[in-house]
């Protein structure tokens, strides 16, 4: 990737090589952006440090830092302030090129990792048998718009939805099919083929059989021993088991892939657990013979309790007494699965918090098994949603909101609203719809997003879908608005031109667009993605100043017109890239 133009990485320079002309290190120089904007655009801080390294006075640094830096074209105006902080205004010939730059540039201003790495994403993570529910959105939404912000600056991405399909659970609901259907040809032994090719199960049967198997599991040993059992044989190829369980898997597959196409969340891999076992007795075997893995009550474990843990670290159970493979086996089968497929880099798995001690035990067992380094592996974690209680989110009748359910009333709400603000009202009635399914999912995607990954939030879905404040519906109507100026400016044949700043609004405006490498460079590094939305959501607050103090198609001077139509494309540009990045798709037209 090329160097990134960012305004203080140029300012940088040129205070750097003031410094170095003072015979001091040029790294003194960094300028970031002012504390206080309102007295300059960027600040130096080096003098202070510079001063104490040499034993001189910081002002009389600063002084000779300032009069070099007034020489360069980029600064309009430069002074000392306090004990030695070096203040600097932009010049607007160094606005009006920076504009210009990320108007020209197909990725708006915007810049890529310098060595690119194979990372892998593993999220969503949903259970066969069990329908997405508002638990499962973080994952979804978190993971999705971390593998587009990578993928974007040039990382090589795999994503893998890494399906909950082959524990104790598909045990309890063989079982339980076999209670209510006895005579399938699933549980005879000795039938030989072919089986059904049709389910003997829906989705709503599965959505029903799942709580109930798994609560006779809990109260009854006998049941929970047979459940184990059932387990067991599928792990270990019973033909029958192997056939129904895939029935389980393709029926529940169906309603996921449908709320995923909802969300616009795609995967490259839609592997499950399963996919880990053909690795797992090869692994269990090495970890043996290398007296890695030990018998301990029945079970092979690995220790992973270190001498400076200040807290109690369990080992991981690798086969149980049942004989069995756990999470635990099945995560580390699956760090063998890719390594031998995708060779990751990087991987980290986007799972809700409460889940820290499991991966910290699976990562460090890797590690100590040289499978790969405890350094290559994350653990992403994230708060819980919320109701107004501040407990996780139940419906009015206490049960868990189906994602669906969820994705309609916000297309409902949407809907309502757009009407409310007479918005939508010249289309036909399909891309009404359409606009409002595109609004509901910015408004559910950008609330949750919003928020520092690692904190609950309260999920309110009538603040969430609002067209003003800090939400996503607010961003798509800015975003439409200026593709609305675009379309009456290409009818009145007004084109962009060469763009020259000159009002406050306009500076504001380009000091915005190019803070975008600080916004991804937050995001990516510690892979927050809510400096992607803090940025959007300035960028549109700025572009709404800008367009109410720098009018544009009733400007009279062409050049202003044209220039100021330039910046507002510019800003469209990037709008839609962090969008983009966030996973919202933004209509032409409301």
């Amino acid at each position: 990737m090329t160097k990134s133009t960012d305004l203080a990485d140029l300012l940088s320079d040129v205070a750097g090589a003031a410094f170095a002309a003072q015979g001091l290190e040029a790294s003194y120089g960094a300028m970031r952006r002012s504390d206080r904007p309102d007295l300059a655009d960027f600040q130096c801080n080096g003098a202070m440090a510079a001063a104490k390294k040499v034993g001189k006075n910081p002002r009389e640094i600063a002084t000779a830092i300032v009069e070099a830096m007034k020489a360069s074209p980029l600064v309009a105006a430069a002074e000392v302030a306090g004990p030695g902080f070096i203040n600097v205004k932009l010049s607007a010939a160094a606005l009006s090129k920076r504009a210009e730059e990320i108007a020209a540039d197909t990725r708006a201003g915007a810049r890529g990792v310098e060595t690119p790495r194979r990372v892998m994403f593993d999220f969503g993570g949903w259970n066969v048998a069990k329908e997405m529910h508002i638990g499962h959105l973080r994952s979804t939404v978190i993971g999705d718009s971390l593998q587009r912000l990578f993928r974007f600056r040039g990382d090589h991405v795999t994503s893998d939805v890494h399906l909950g399909d082959w524990g104790l659970q598909m045990g309890q609901l063989i079982n339980e099919v076999k209670l209510e259907q006895p005579d399938l040809p699933y549980f005879d032994a000795g039938f030989t083929g072919p089986y059904p090719e049709t389910s003997p199960v829906s989705m709503d049967d599965l959505g029903r059989l799942y709580p109930q198997a798994s609560a006779k599991s809990k109260t009854d040993e006998a049941r929970r021993d047979e459940d184990r059992k059932a387990t067991q044989e599928l792990q270990a190829g019973r033909p029958g088991y192997r056939a129904l369980w895939k029935h389980f898997c393709n029926v529940t597959r169906v309603g996921l892939e449908r709320e995923c196409a909802s969300l616009g969340v795609k995967f490259d891999l839609w592997k499950g657990e399963s996919d880990a076992e053909p690795y797992i007795p090869e692994l269990v075997e090495d970890l043996k013979a290398r007296e890695i893995a030990e018998f301990d009550a029945g079970a092979w474990i690995v220790r992973v309790a270190r001498e400076t843990d200040k807290k109690e670290m369990p080992p991981i159970i690798l086969v149980n007494r049942d004989g069995a493979i756990g999470y635990h086996g099945s995560d580390l089968g699956t760090i063998v699965d890719r390594k031998r497929t995708v060779d990751p880099q990087l991987t980290m798995y986007v799972v809700d918090q409460r889940q820290a001690l499991h991966f910290e035990q699976v990562f460090r067992a890797s590690d100590r098994a040289g499978l790969m380094p405890e350094s290559a592996l994350e653990h992403l974690g994230f708060g819980t949603v919320n109701g107004p209680d501040g407990k996780p989110f139940k419906t009015r009748d206490g049960g868990v909101l189906k994602l669906y359910e969820l994705i309609a009333q916000a297309d409902a709400t949407s809907l309502a609203r757009m009407q409310e603000a007479e918005l939508g009202a010249d289309v036909s009635e399909a891309e009404r719809a359409d606009i409002a399914h595109k609004v509901a999912v910015a408004a559910i995607k950008f609330s949750d997003l919003s928020n520092v990954r690692t904190t609950n939030y309260i999920f309110d879905l009538d603040r969430f879908i609002s067209f003003e404040g800090k939400t996503g519906p607010y961003l798509l109507y800015a975003a439409v608005r200026i593709k609305s100026l675009a379309r009456r400016a290409e009818g009145e044949g007004v084109k962009p031109g060469p763009i020259s700043i000159e009002l406050d609004a306009e500076r504001a405006l380009v000091m915005q667009l190019d803070a975008v490498n600080d916004a991804l460079r937050g995001a990516y590094d510690k892979r927050l993605p809510h400096f992607l939305c803090e940025h959007a959501y300035s960028l549109a607050q700025a572009f709404s100043s800008f367009y109410a103090a720098a009018p544009i198609l009733v400007e009279s001077d062409p050049v202003k017109k044209a220039s100021r139509l330039a910046l507002a494309l510019a800003t469209l540009k990037q709008l839609e890239l962090l969008l983009g990045l966030i996973g919202i798709e933004t209509p032409d037209r409301m």
